[in-house]
Formats: structure tokens, C-alpha cells, sequence
């Protein structure tokens, strides 16, 4: 029980790190993007990988945690597979609307769902089901607007559906299976993933915005909100492989939903954006839809605790009825023994 005490503890504080910095970082970036005019967002990813490994090797070095070996290619493909969803969205941000590109978003968690379910067995019940409808309802009315629609940009999106939703399973699946903490996953994937967009990122960027990064004026306050961006971003790719790690991926694309309506209301209050009717209700609809889903997963999760409490009992005395049978034909065979060699 006090395992598993600690346990809710950190998964609370995953969820809490993760809405915090992710909300933090959002505001920071539509800062520097929007109103200082640093529209480079794939190549300032690959930025926040660099600071993300360079900050987890100083707390290796210091000893904070153990770095485990991990198989080269798997953390390698995983890391590139990555890296390629991160450049899959932005690109599908910049050849579709935003209405589109945030049905993009919602999409990932019933396509989530599907690769679940018929790949790793998962089931979810017909509540969390309904509950992760209404959630994708409300978020869809508060934030889609308009949906314009093409080839390439269909195809894209799809591409960054599919590989977004493996890269985070797999998140989750190599943490249990090769028993690393996300931490350890975090500082061996993070070399690859900014490898990868920081050879693309500049391309990506030009190639959407007509700018190249590297001819960009930097001015004081630019480079202050960069640095300010990096430093979240530790915290926000942290929180992300532990939640994934903690949770599930449809949990964590849950709470990223649940940091969309956070930005939007943020986006109200501090930064004046436009709020409408529609904003609110949809707002609500997916409060409510994450209440349930919350509620849901509580309920599945202490029925689940308590089925393992009562099967307990039985797989102990399972365990132990072989080593009773065994001391008991060693004792029958130490007796034998001792008779024949008195005769």
C-alpha cells in the first residue's frame, strides 16, 4: 500500500509538471513567435532537445541518476521516429488551416485507441469511450474553426497521426518492457531527436516561413525569451516521457487537451486573444469530459487494485504449496538415507 501510495503521488506530480511547463512554455513561444517575430519553431525544438540531453548529462555526471544501457537501435529508431512526428506536425501545420490542424490533434487519441486495441490487446470500456468522445466534442468546439482541406495536407496529417501515436506508445511500452525510468529513456533518445531536427528544422522552416534562421537579427530580448524557452522545455520533455511512462498515451493526449483549454483561457486573460459563446461551452463540454474520464479510470483502477488484493492470497499459497512439497522429499529422502546407512 505504501508503494503504491508513492505511486499516485508521482503520477500527480508528472500531471501537475507536465500542465505547468507545457501551459509556461506555450505562452513563452507564442510570445517570441508572435510578437517578436521568431517564427522558427521546428529549429527551436531541436534547441530545446539539445538543452534537454546537455542538462540530463550534467545531472548523470552529478550522479542524480543512473544512466542503464539501452539497445542502440531501438533507441535510435525510437528517437528518429520522434523526431520525424515532431517535423510531420509543423509541417502539417503550415500546409493546413488551424481548424484542420487541430482536428489533426483531436484525432490522435481515438487513432490511439485503435492501435491499442488491436495491437496490444488493451481494452477500454464503453464509459471511458464516451467520456473521451465528449472530451474531443468540447475540445473541437472551442478550438476548431474552419476546415480547409488538401491533398498534400491530408497527407501529412495522416503522417503525423500515425507516427505521433507510435512514438507514444512506444514511449510508454519501452519504459515497462526494458524496465528504464523516463528519465534514462529521456537522456538516450534525446541526441537522435535533436539530430534529426536540427538537420531538418532549418529546411522545415524556411520551406514554411521564406526565412532562413540563420540570417534571422537576433536582438537581446529574442535571445532572452529562446533561453527562457529552453529552460521550460527540459521540464516539459521530462514530464512528457514520465507521464507517458506513468500513465498511458491516451492519458497523456487527455491532459494535453486539458492544456489547450488552459492556453486559451491564459491566452484571454493575459494576452487580450479574441473569446467567444462558443469558447466557453467548449470549454466546459471538455471539462466535463475529462471529470468523467477521470472518474472512470479511478473507478477501473481501484477495481483493479482490489481484484489483485483478492487474488493475492491464492497465487501465494499457489507458491508456496511446491516448496512445501519439495522440504517434505527432502526431509522423506534425508530419513532414507540415514536408515540404509545404519544398515
Amino acid at each position: 500500500m505504501g508503494e503504491m501510495s508513492v505511486f499516485q503521488v508521482g503520477v500527480i506530480g508528472a500531471l501537475f509538471l507536465s500542465v505547468a511547463s507545457s501551459v509556461s512554455i506555450v505562452i513563452c513561444n507564442k510570445a517570441l513567435m508572435s510578437n517578436l517575430g521568431f517564427p522558427f519553431a521546428t529549429t527551436l525544438t531541436s534547441w530545446h532537445l539539445m538543452v534537454t540531453f546537455c542538462t540530463l548529462h550534467c545531472a548523470q555526471r552529478f550522479n542524480l541518476f543512473e544512466s542503464k544501457p539501452i539497445d542502440m537501435k531501438t533507441v535510435m529508431l525510437f528517437g528518429i521516429l520522434n523526431g520525424v512526428s515532431i517535423g510531420l506536425l509543423n509541417l502539417s501545420l503550415g500546409f493546413n488551416s488551424i481548424g484542420f490542424y487541430q482536428m489533426t490533434k483531436l484525432a490522435i487519441i481515438p487513432f490511439t485507441v485503435l492501435l491499442e486495441t488491436l495491437f496490444l490487446k488493451k481494452q477500454f470500456s464503453q464509459n471511458i469511450k464516451l467520456s473521451l468522445f465528449l472530451l474531443l466534442v468540447g475540445v473541437g468546439i472551442a478550438s476548431v474553426t474552419d476546415l480547409q482541406l488538401n491533398f498534400l495536407g491530408t497527407i501529412l496529417s495522416l503522417l503525423a497521426i500515425a507516427t505521433t501515436c507510435v512514438g507514444q506508445i512506444l514511449t510508454n511500452t519501452i519504459q515497462k518492457r526494458l524496465n528504464v525510468s523516463s528519465t534514462q529513456l529521456l537522456y538516450h533518445s534525446a541526441p537522435f531527436q535533436a539530430a534529426i531536427l536540427f538537420v531538418s528544422g532549418p529546411l522545415v522552416d524556411q520551406f514554411l516561413t521564406k526565412r532562413n534562421v540563420f540570417a534571422y537579427k537576433y536582438n537581446p530580448i529574442v535571445l532572452a525569451f529562446i533561453i527562457l524557452s529552453c529552460v521550460i522545455s527540459v521540464a516539459v520533455n521530462f514530464s512528457t516521457f514520465m507521464v507517458l511512462g506513468k500513465t498511458s498515451p491516451v492519458t497523456y493526449q487527455v491532459l494535453g487537451h486539458l492544456k489547450t483549454c488552459l492556453v486559451l483561457g491564459f491566452g484571454y486573460t493575459l494576452l487580450h486573444d479574441p473569446f467567444t459563446f462558443r469558447n466557453i461551452v467548449g470549454i466546459l463540454v471538455a471539462i466535463f469530459g475529462m471529470a468523467f474520464y477521470s472518474y472512470f479510470c479511478t473507478q477501473e483502477s481501484k477495481k483493479k487494485q482490489s481484484l489483485e488484493l483478492s487474488l493475492a492470497p491464492q497465487m501465494k499459497e499457489k507458491d508456496s504449496t511446491p516448496l512445501l512439497a519439495m522440504q517434505e522429499k527432502e526431509n522423506h529422502e534425508a530419513k532414507k538415507s540415514a536408515k540404509d546407512s545404519l544398515v
